[in-house]
């Protein structure tokens, strides 16, 4: 473990926001991110689909090696002993006493993602209600690190069609919960050592008449949102990244060293000009994992009704 470069990291994962953050009018994240990296192309993992986008962000492996869907994380807790650790996980073997928080609105996260083993503090509950309990669990714990996911966008896509206009004013309403999380860390007094990071799992597909959903491969499913603000955030647009990214780069918020790069395993990588550091390696391309045929989710994501 090298020296940490941040003592928090805070992600506020936002479920089926893809790039539309960029449509919407959000002036909390404008102003957040103002001096960060931000990025719409992101890549999705393929397939588009929730277990197998988050599985990637947090495992920091793709969807053909944690075989995920979206059936399994609702119904098989995530192996204590899984080859393939969960971020949770690497950071508890390095930093035993650190407070650990997972809060997500579609509660298959944390069951089928996150071992149960790790002493991470969880709640669930929808988008508005549960931001109250983060803000309340910031404050009163100031942890290390903090995993939020929230859904009720992706219910707005799957209702009306992502992009249309409610889709885009529920970005609008949840970009207003985003800051309250970004305040309750400035409150706690954590914010100067804070990571913080928003990220979408994948977008959706306009509502075409019968519904509007997402697990193909188009560019507006595919290409998602990410931004960082930090102090050793560089300032700027992000050419090049997969969301399996984020795995890597909360490991190195906290000085973790990564697993080596394995396409058979291990392919979350620091997007390059990230970070204010000349050591970070250069990316490497792993488009070709892209076109991988995992197992796809039969259940429908969202938890809203549709």
């Amino acid at each position: 473990m090298s020296h940490p470069t941040y003592k928090h990291v805070i992600v506020v994962g936002i479920d089926g926001a893809g790039a539309f953050i960029r449509e919407a009018d959000t002036p909390h994240f404008d102003r957040i991110f103002a001096e960060g990296a931000v990025t719409y192309d992101a890549l999705a993992s393929n397939p588009t689909i929730s277990a197998e986008c988050w599985g990637s962000m947090l495992l920091g492996v793709g969807p053909e090696v944690h075989g995920l869907t979206n059936g399994i994380v609702s119904s098989i807790p995530y192996p204590t002993d899984s080859p393939f650790p969960s971020l949770f996980r690497r950071i508890r073997e390095v930093m035993p006493e650190a407070p650990l928080g997972s809060f997500c609105d579609w509660n298959p996260i944390t069951f089928g993602i996150v071992e149960n083993d790790q002493n991470v503090t969880h709640d669930t509950a929808r988008d508005t209600e549960l931001t109250i309990k983060i803000c309340d669990y910031i404050r009163a714990e100031k942890p290390a690190f903090l995993f939020i996911q929230m859904d009720s966008v992706d219910g707005a896509g799957h209702g009306h069609g992502y992009g249309s206009e409610k889709h885009l004013q529920r970005i609008h309403e949840v970009d207003g919960l985003v800051n309250d999380v970004y305040t309750a860390a400035a409150d706690a007094g954590i914010l100067e050592e804070t990571l913080f990071i928003v990220i979408a799992d994948h977008g959706g597909t306009p509502f075409n008449g019968s519904g509007a959903g997402h697990g193909g491969w188009t560019d507006a499913e595919k290409l998602v949102t990410f931004a960082a603000a930090g102090k050793t955030v560089q300032k700027g647009q992000i050419e090049v990244m997969n969301i399996r990214d984020l795995a890597a780069i909360v490991l190195y918020a906290f000085g973790i060293e990564a697993p080596a790069f394995d396409e058979a395993g291990w392919t979350a990588q620091i997007p390059e000009g990230m970070f204010d550091d000349a050591g970070i390696p250069a990316y490497r391309d792993i488009s070709h994992l892209t076109g991988a045929a995992p197992r796809i989710s039969k259940v429908p994501h969202t938890s809203e009704l549709i």
